[in-house]
């Protein structure tokens, strides 16, 4: 009877050891949002489980009570008792130390110069920061300026956006640095010792007899496509219930379709979706395995709120746990940009974006759909994460930006680059920046500095400046040959150095007729731009002169430029006759 006895309580102590209790809970961040995909080591048997896509778990473990240690990128690692009998509900804090309050990011600036603003001017639900336009800025007294190089093209499929629904445009929706940008204009490679070249070109103004135009183009390095760095690339998606319309999330599906194209084997590619819930639809994967990746992209569906800030979180954190050193790794971030949980106020997001800068990770903003599009918000973003931004309107347009124009939209050659330029004020009365506009909050803000952009392969920048010119005999000139001075100033990828390009621009007066092509058509799209935005600066000329300046100018075989010849066509319709006068070119 003992040794009966003696097994039976053998055989219930070894059952009652191998008994199964659940631990279910949940991880969030100090701000409430649920964190995916954080690492759960179970103390009593060194397993290693993972929070799921929405932040929770279920965890089976052997005893009532254990211990277990979280941990996650970005996040302090956390060890606590857990016990089976009660729901667990945790908070990871961030290891990000709280930035100083952040200075505003200038596109242009002269120094001691105050501006005064103007009230913000809106539309329907869609948001644009309200700009105030340079005006003419004496020489004499104010000799210096500045402006932040960029990629930036949004404005221009914007603009034709509305034009193309037969509709006129938010004047603050209209920023000609952009739709300057949306053509590569004549470039040219640079020297072997630098990474820009810079070129200058000085005309007469064809919609102010008297004044000047002061070209100003900056080329820079194509990277060679044999040494072209790996890319960590994280696909951040918006896949609320607002993306579900034609030219969002199907667009969206399809435009990365087109990118997955240019992946390689060194590449990888990463999903994380905000919407009903935050998760990583695709973990890191090979850019060889396309089928894979096409697979998750063709899987995304539209539903339920806009968290962006958790996705943007969760994004920066899956980025970062595959860090290539010295490669590309980059956040693309692909909404409408209407976020409604979470932090939305376009200075809150930007702090948030700051504070994973340093991470070495970039931020290229994609904008789809009308409506309720939030332009503000993701050139907000774009510029405060070291990146840039476009939008999309149609498949042709996904294509230029992520397929013909890959490099440069997706491989920076230079970060933090700004132009300093100054004006020989014995040759230059007044000059006058046309675009780079600043944002009214931002020159109100005593701490605003002049914010440098980030610079794609083989980009080619073209900055227009209307100079009043110093009358013959006012003043003793000075170096007659050189009308300006200028200092391009940037960082290459991964190197904190400053670098500096310098440049002087020629006095030589060219008549607009005898300019090269490019330059020509290249103030056409800047009446267009300043016809637009109802500039008091450019009411000396019309649409027609517009018209036929570009017509004069564009090259035949060029689909882009004849599509921008119907732009102002469309225009001039929309906006009706207005009054002009004959332009000399």
């Amino acid at each position: 009877m003992k040794p009966a006895l003696l097994l039976l309580m053998g055989f219930l102590l070894f059952h009652s050891s191998r008994a199964q209790y659940y631990l279910r809970g949940e991880v969030k961040d100090e701000n409430n949002a649920l964190l995916p995909d954080v690492r759960i080591l179970l103390h009593s048997s060194g397993y290693l489980y993972h929070s799921g896509s929405s932040g929770a778990f279920g965890i089976p473990i052997p005893l009532v009570s254990d211990t277990v240690t979280l941990s996650a990128d970005g996040y302090q690692t956390l060890i606590l008792p857990v016990s089976s009998n009660q729901y667990q509900s945790i908070i990871l804090r961030s290891t990000l130390i709280v930035a100083p309050p952040a200075r505003r990011g200038l596109l242009s600036l002269t120094k001691d110069l105050r501006v005064t603003g103007r009230q913000e001017w809106t539309v329907g639900s869609e948001t644009y920061s309200s700009l105030v336009e340079n005006r003419f800025i004496p020489a004499t007294r104010f000799p210096e300026t500045g402006f932040a190089v960029t990629i930036d093209k949004a404005s221009y499929s914007n603009v034709r956006r509305f034009l193309n629904m037969g509709s006129t445009i938010p004047p603050d929706a209209v920023r000609i640095e952009e739709l300057l940008n949306y053509f590569n204009f004549g470039y040219s490679d640079p020297p072997v010792d630098s990474c820009f070249a810079l070129h200058s070109r000085l005309s007469e103004c064809p919609w102010n007899s008297g004044d000047r135009l002061l070209f100003l183009q900056v080329c820079a390095r194509k990277l060679d496509p044999a040494r072209i760095p790996p890319a960590n690339l994280v696909l951040l998606v918006d896949v609320s219930g607002s993306m579900d319309l034609p030219n969002k999330l199907p667009l969206l599906k399809s435009a990365f379709g087109l990118l997955v194209n240019n992946l390689r084997a060194i590449d990888t590619v990463s999903i994380v979706t905000y919407g009903a819930s935050v998760a990583v639809m695709l973990q890191p994967t090979s850019g060889q395995d396309k089928k894979k990746i096409l697979k998750a992209i063709d899987d995304l569906g539209a539903g339920g709120a806009t968290p962006g800030e958790a996705g943007i979180r969760a994004a920066y954190r899956v980025a970062k746990s595959q860090l290539i050193r010295g490669g590309n790794n980059r956040v693309i971030l692909a909404t409408d940009g209407d976020f409604n949980e979470g932090e939305t106020s376009e200075e809150e997001l930007e702090k948030l974006v700051v504070q994973y800068k340093d991470w070495g990770i970039y931020l290229t903003c994609l904008g789809v759909g009308m409506g309720n599009y939030k332009d503000s918000k993701l050139e907000a973003l774009a510029k405060k994460g070291n990146g840039n931004f476009a939008y999309l309107d149609d498949e042709r347009e996904a294509e230029k930006v992520l397929v013909r124009e890959f490099t440069q939209t997706v491989y920076a050659v230079a970060d933090d680059a700004y132009l300093n330029i100054e004006f020989n004020s014995s040759l230059v009365k007044d000059y006058r920046l046309i675009g780079f506009d600043n944002k009214v909050k931002v020159l109100s803000d005593s701490l605003s500095q002049l914010q440098g952009g980030e610079v794609g392969s083989g980009h080619s920048l073209l900055a227009l400046f209307e100079i009043v010119p110093r009358e013959a005999d006012s003043v003793q000139v000075h170096d007659p040959n050189r009308l300006a001075r200028v200092s391009l100033n940037y960082r290459l990828p991964h190197d904190p150095r400053a670098r500096t390009s310098d440049y002087d621009c020629g006095s030589q007066l060219i008549a607009f007729r005898d300019l090269q092509p490019c330059y020509r058509f290249a103030s056409s799209i800047a009446l267009f731009g300043g016809l637009l935005k109802n500039s008091r600066f450019t009411n000396q000329a019309g649409w027609k002169d517009a018209i036929q300046m570009a017509e004069k100018s564009s090259d035949p075989q060029d689909a882009m430029q004849q599509e921008f010849i119907a732009l102002i066509e469309k225009a001039r319709k929309i906006y009706g006759k207005q009054r002009h006068k004959k332009v000399d070119d």
